[in-house]
């Protein structure tokens, strides 16, 4: 067998594939796939389908506002309560489709004559503001307190009587381990009543100015500071040090309030809580311990009413000493 281009009795074999390049055609064709796509963006897997209605979840849900950083009062009459006593507040918030009566009228009423904003709400909403509280459809928010530096302010109560800008004696209120707000509203209620010049808490274990303390003062807070010690028995020392005579309330005191002759000075009156009294170091640190003088049959007094009987002794003395 021959082959008519090729020597006799050989047999042409033929190349596989292309005998010439492409011109770049084929280039796509060796790139490789690429990295694995995540789980989540292949629609064959499970994640991809969890994705998904996560995030029609999220598209159906409405955005929510921001947790309000506030005190909240709460209710038809404690709302109106708070208004009547004009506490700062920063909004009223009130249900929309509200049942209206006479305390949401005089909410409203007293709400424009403060220049107060009132806000529309949905029931969720308040019920998100408020804590799950019960509103009744009427929420005034309060901004927080802004407490004054206890051993600033009343260095310089002390500083303004010595030069003479201050007519009255210096006279304060140090709160050690109360921790009721409606004791601290009442305290607040009777310093602003017999003209005392500031009210100390300190900074841990204590209580302070909430939308209950600013209810129970019947608006006193705005009139009398309520400054706060770091360390209240620091503080405490430093007022001693400016002149001014600490002495803590205590039923068992050695000097009966009647018998105080420290009244017409500048003073400081620790009142310590209920159940414990007053701690060991501010114990230590007042000049000295006076008691009230109350019947047998009574126990204690509770803090607040304390508070009220001594500043009012101090001021007794004081005017007659004028």
């Amino acid at each position: 067998m021959s082959n008519a281009k090729g020597r006799p009795g050989a047999v042409r074999k033929t190349k596989k594939g292309p005998t010439k390049g492409s011109g770049g055609k084929g280039r796509s064709s060796l790139e490789g796939r690429g990295p694995t796509p995540k789980a989540e963006d292949r629609p064959y897997h499970k994640a991809y389908r969890a994705k998904q209605l996560a995030d029609r979840s999220s598209a159906k849900r409405p955005a929510r506002r921001p947790k309000v950083n506030a005190e909240m009062v709460t209710g038809r009459n404690s709302v109106v309560e708070a208004l009547r006593a004009a506490i700062p507040a920063k909004a009223l918030h009130i249900a929309v489709r509200i049942d209206v009566d006479d305390r949401v009228r005089e909410s409203l009423k007293l709400a424009a004559e403060q220049g107060i904003p009132v806000m529309e709400a949905s029931r969720v909403e308040l019920d998100r503001m408020t804590d799950d509280a019960i509103h009744q459809g009427l929420a005034l928010q309060v901004p927080p307190y802004e407490y004054k530096d206890a051993v600033q302010y009343t260095t310089k109560v002390v500083k303004d009587f010595e030069k003479g800008y201050e007519r009255n004696a210096p006279l304060f209120l140090a709160l050690d381990g109360i921790t009721d707000p409606r004791n601290l509203g009442a305290i607040i209620r009777s310093a602003s009543a017999f003209s005392a010049h500031a009210v100390i808490v300190p900074e841990r274990r204590s209580v302070g100015v909430t939308a209950s303390a600013w209810k129970t003062s019947a608006g006193a807070a705005v009139r009398v500071p309520v400054t706060k010690a770091s360390n209240l028995t620091s503080a405490l020392k430093e007022l001693k040090a400016n002149g001014v005579f600490v002495i803590g309330l205590d039923a068992g005191g050695s000097v009966e309030l009647p018998n105080l002759e420290l009244a017409t000075e500048p003073l400081c009156i620790v009142i310590g809580s209920e159940g414990k009294g007053l701690s060991r170091l501010v114990r230590e640190t007042c000049d000295a311990i006076v008691s009230i003088p109350i019947s047998s049959a009574m126990e204690s007094l509770n803090a607040s009413m304390a508070a009220g009987i001594a500043l009012y002794e101090v001021t007794r003395r004081r005017q007659a000493n004028q």
